[in-house]
């Protein structure tokens, strides 16, 4: 990406920084998540400002990487095929959220925890280059920058963050947002995290309405890489045991009827169910993988979900 290196960013595109700043990051280790962060930030860009003549300069400049990284990949069905890609995306920051969710239950909080929390809400918004996000995965972007900037302030304040769901005010958390965000990511000035995310729409109490259940099985080797020097220490954590679905019995008696007559869109939801199970077994997640199967099985031997 050297060789198309992107004009200075303009102010009306400050929203967007983060999820550039997060493909850079990922160009190297996960080239297909790097695409469609900056495949995010292009779509998003176009609808900020697509006329003056900075922000079409800089949209001609990303549009540039973009087509590189597709001729770069063409052969990559996680690129070509957008069932595929959402998986992939999906999946990885659900992988990111488990590990800073497991450290945060664990009581182990540092910078790179920070980091994983604040990456996979990023990644949650990238998430809407392939339609509306599941209300699943609007609850775990609101959370998991509720944590990010909970914890940095903390640690920034020298106070000991609680784990796990709790209690946290609206109040001051943009502000909060948008320096844990800029200090992860290297600048004192970086704007704010994303567009989609306004202030306005944080609950007015507090958060333990929202249920996240326990990361079940995040790995040990965390996608977010760790900061050199950052003055905290951590403990590794080793992936807890998976907690494997048990088999929906009615799939023991099911059987095709004859009359069962599947429409285009139930063989679409079933080959996404299955591209949902493959992506999950990149990264070991049985359980994910185990459901995902079922639901397509169920699909087609009866036709409903």
């Amino acid at each position: 990406m050297a060789a198309l290196a992107l004009p200075p960013l303009p102010p009306q595109f400050k929203s967007i920084q983060h999820h550039l700043r997060t493909a850079q990051e990922l160009d190297k280790r996960e080239p297909v998540v790097a695409y469609y962060c900056r495949l995010y930030a292009m779509q998003t860009g176009m609808k900020i400002d697509s006329k003056t003549p900075e922000c079409r300069k800089f949209l001609s400049k990303l549009m540039d990487q973009l087509e590189a990284m597709k001729k770069q990949f063409g052969d990559n069905e996680a690129i070509t095929q957008e069932i595929v890609g959402s998986a992939h995306v999906e999946n990885y920051a659900l992988k990111m959220f488990l590990y800073a969710d497991n450290e945060d239950r664990a009581g182990q909080f540092h910078k790179n925890m920070i980091k994983s929390f604040y990456t996979a809400s990023l990644l949650i918004d990238v998430l809407t280059v392939f339609g509306e996000l599941s209300e699943e995965n609007v609850q775990h972007r609101k959370y998991a920058r509720w944590k990010a900037a909970y914890i940095h302030n903390c640690l920034k304040n020298g106070e000991t963050p609680q784990p796990g769901p709790i209690g946290m005010e609206a109040e001051g958390f943009d502000a909060e947002r948008e320096e844990a965000g800029s200090s992860l990511h290297g600048g004192t000035t970086q704007p704010s995290a994303s567009s989609t995310y306004e202030a306005n729409n944080i609950p007015t109490g507090n958060y333990t309405g929202i249920h996240i259940p326990p990361g079940a099985h995040a790995p040990a080797n965390t996608p977010a890489e760790v900061p050199h020097n950052t003055g905290v220490t951590s403990n590794t954590i080793q992936p807890a045991p998976q907690n494997i679905p048990p088999v929906d019995p009615s799939l023991y008696s099911a059987q095709s009827a004859g009359e069962v007559r599947l429409t285009p869109e139930d063989f679409a939801r079933a080959q996404k169910y299955c591209k949902y199970a493959g992506s999950a077994l990149q990264y070991e997640d049985v359980s994910t993988a185990v459901q995902n199967l079922q639901k397509a099985l169920k699909l087609l031997l009866t036709g409903r979900e």
